[in-house]
């Protein structure tokens, strides 16, 4: 007997030698806490755990390697491939689009919840960024309640938040945008998003309004990229391909790996297209490598460079008999000269993050950017080269003021730009078929352009229930204009800075019931004019020109519903700017700047995300957002014309988008989304309006694992299913030269379809 009972202790030791137990932890993507009671199953095995309520979790493995399965009501799912018995292992769940209440918006100078900050903040998940065909990335904007997008062409798009930017004419301004804390916004205002590979995105955080106090020049509100890392520990390969309507093929490849210490993420794209319209051929090459490592006691330093080869033809505007008759057509002019635009264009950044304490700690940027152009137009040829550095240090502190826990933020930033332009004439009419030919120079000038921005924060609980911030920044512009140019007589050399700005910012949050907050802001911001609106006709500087400068009142609830499967957002905001700047065109190309008057954008912005089992394995997510907008001019006289009172041209007076989205854990995703936009005043007498229009974009993908290391999915979708024409941009306060009538319109694609294929494999 007492054989038996050794014999069977000998066995029991056995297993325990021959056998491991995997252990690791389960944390929140979003803000790094532990998930308590997540599902933790062993797929090879069927044995399955819980994390307990530090995250941590044990689960008899006795071989590797093993295949994991992690699941929690409200986040992704997530599958992985364990190899080693690693002491510390780490495994993060994503939220889904409808828990937005628990993400870290780290776009503020103090992360917080989404749900605590007192400001309305868009935000574009990856999941979000999946819903669309993943060539143009600004069309994910409209998704968001207060943006609306004004798309000409895949290289042609402007962006309005809550109305401001909506006055220029083919671009970006009066936003600052950011990517991984890069300025990707000229020193003078101007911006431009669309050349930028959605596959090399993790997130996308948008502050709607003015952000001064936190990013300097930023009337309309803030745009921050944030790029891709890897999804979990070892290393992976992504090939996709799509093919899509107007002979558009995009290709891409990406590469990561991360272990302990080190993540690393690299993705390279190529897209082209014959475009709809003609001249409108388009071809862009992009590549992204993102490096983080840490270092002892949990410092680390990141490392991001993103790359752009462009060449992209311009169809331009056309008239409304054009629109309404022969929409592929490009604008006379621009097809005669094959006109287009093609650039090389570059980030470099690094960034080290030190922790002085367990409170107290430090972020240091230091960044590059370049941007080479050459543009062919009608009217004249343009050359210009851009490079621009900079740094930007930020300080935060978690410390009591009083009894009440609080948190400081302080920092400074510095930004200069150097850029040369020059045009020259357009031969093309002198060499009918051969498109554009440069001929004798026009012009050539050198600028220098700087900010420095110095900004704090101050976050602090006054109750359990109710929290405070207070901020500003201080903002100092400035550039130089050197004239190289002699022969035409006028010499635009000059010196100009602006008065310094303090931009102050206040905000409050109120829990009123678990998971439902009330909030308020006053915030204050401005927009420097571009070195063009600051030249008068005779090419001087007008040293009266005056900053635009606006004030945001908001209020607003965010809150939880249903167990916290139903999120809402309602947002009422007036901006009341001063100082308009408003740009009188003299040529066909020439514009100079005036302070006009006053507008007032006021609007109410709505949000709601539910989710909800519809069945064994399936998960349905419909959602709903609108903006209705109320933007008017409240003083503005131009030209000895009165405009008082009118609508704010370029801006909808609505946009509605309805969607649903379903999942299922056998790998079949489908998205759908009916969006409704107003009619568009086109100038400023309100005289033309565009018709409101409505589209219906689909979407489904197809996931499947072939084996525990190799994955592939499909995916296929129609975009406007119902062959809508409308206006997807369009030219404010457009003038007809040589008695042509105006050209205001820049026609929508009409239904068009895309399918690909994308394979992975885990190493």
């Amino acid at each position: 007997m007492e054989k038996k009972i050794l014999a069977a202790l000998f066995l029991i030791c056995c297993v325990k030698v021959f056998s491991q137990n995997l252990e690791g932890k389960i944390l929140n993507s979003e803000n790094a806490e532990a998930i308590t009671d997540a599902r933790i199953e062993n797929l090879s095995s069927g044995a399955v755990t819980f994390s307990d309520e530090n995250g941590e979790f044990s689960l008899e493995a006795e071989e590797l390697p093993v295949n994991l399965e992690i699941s929690y009501l409200g986040f992704q799912n997530r599958n992985i491939t364990v190899s080693s018995y690693t002491e510390d292992l780490v495994i993060y769940l994503e939220p889904f689009r409808d828990d937005l209440s628990e993400v870290m918006i780290r776009s503020t100078i103090i992360p917080n919840q989404l749900q605590k900050v007192p400001a309305s903040v868009g935000l574009l998940t990856e999941n979000d960024l999946q819903r669309t065909d993943a060539t143009a990335l600004m069309d994910n904007f409209n998704y968001v309640p207060g943006m609306y997008v004004n798309q000409g062409a895949l290289n042609t798009n402007k962006i309005n938040i809550r109305g401001i930017g909506a006055r220029s004419q083919y671009s970006t301004n009066r936003i600052q945008a950011y990517f991984d804390g890069i300025p990707m916004t000229t020193a003078e205002g101007e911006l431009t998003l669309d050349d930028i590979d959605q596959e090399s995105l993790e997130r996308v955080e948008i502050i709607k309004g003015p952000t001064s106090s936190i990013y300097g020049a930023g009337l309309g509100g803030s745009i921050n990229l944030y790029s891709a890392t890897p999804d979990s520990r070892g290393s992976a390969g992504n090939v996709k391909y799509q093919l899509s309507s107007f002979n558009t093929s995009k290709k891409s490849v990406s590469a990561s790996h991360n272990s302990e210490n080190t993540s690393l993420f690299a993705n390279y794209s190529h897209l082209k297209s014959d475009g709809y319209r003609e001249n409108g051929e388009y071809d862009r090459k992009s590549a992204l490598v993102n490096a983080k490592l840490l270092t002892a006691e949990n410092n680390s330093l990141s490392f991001l460079a993103n790359f752009t080869k462009l060449k992209a033809f311009i169809p331009s505007s056309l008239n409304e008999d054009d629109f309404l008759n022969d929409p592929k057509t490009a604008a006379f002019t621009w097809g005669a000269s094959e006109g287009y635009e093609s650039y090389d264009r570059g980030l470099l950044g690094l960034a080290y993050n030190h922790q002085f304490s367990e409170n107290f700690s430090n972020t240091t940027s230091i960044y590059m950017n370049f941007r080479n152009g050459y543009e062919p137009r009608p009217f004249d040829i343009l050359k210009e080269e851009r490079l621009s550095a900079g740094a930007r240090t930020k300080f935060n502190l978690e410390t009591n003021v009083g009894d009440m826990a609080s948190q400081i933020s302080f920092g400074a930033e510095y930004y200069n730009e150097w850029y040369e332009i020059g045009t020259f004439e357009n031969l093309y009419e002198d060499f009918p078929g051969e498109g554009s030919v440069r001929g004798l120079r026009l012009s050539n000038n050198e600028q220098v352009r700087n900010y420095a921005n110095f900004f704090g924060q101050l976050s602090i609980e006054l109750t359990e229930k109710w929290n405070a911030e207070a901020g500003f920044n201080v903002n100092t512009t400035g550039y130089t204009l050197t004239d190289l140019y002699a022969e035409d007589e006028v010499d635009q050399t000059g010196d100009y800075r602006f008065k310094t700005i303090f931009s102050p910012r206040v905000g409050t949050t109120y829990e009123v019931a678990p998971g439902k907050n009330l909030y308020a802001s006053i915030s204050h911001g401005f927009s420097t004019p571009t070195v063009a609106e600051t030249l008068t006709p005779e090419g001087q500087i007008n040293t009266d020109l005056e900053p635009e400068t606006g004030t945001n009142y908001e209020i607003g609830f965010k809150g939880n519903w249903i167990n916290n499967r139903l999120y809402t957002e309602v947002a009422l905001y007036s901006i009341q700017i001063e100082n308009l700047l408003v740009a009188q065109r003299i040529g066909q190309d020439q514009y100079v700047g005036v302070n006009a008057g006053k507008t007032d954008h006021n609007g109410i912005e709505f949000l709601a995300q539910y989710n909800f089992k519809l069945g064994a394995g399936i998960t349905g997510k419909p959602y709903v957002n609108a903006a209705f907008n109320f933007f008017e001019f409240d003083e503005f006289i131009n030209e000895e014309e009165d405009f008082s009172g009118n609508e704010l041209p370029g801006v909808p007076k609505s946009t509605i988008n309805l969607g649903f989205d379903l999942s299922t854990d056998w790998g079949l995703t489908f998205y759908s989304n009916y969006r409704a936009v107003g009619e568009i005043p086109l100038n400023d007498s309100n005289s033309e309006y565009t018709e409101n229009y409505q589209l219906v974009n689909l979407k489904a993908v197809y996931s499947l694992s072939v084996s525990d290391y190799f994955d592939i999915n499909f995916n296929a979708g129609i975009n406007n299913a119902f062959d809508e024409h409308y206006a997807a941009s369009v030219v404010t306060n457009a003038v007809g030269f040589g008695g042509a009538a105006p050209r205001y319109y820049y026609p929508g694609n009409p239904r068009n379809y895309f399918g690909g294929v994308g394979v992975s494999y885990n190493f």
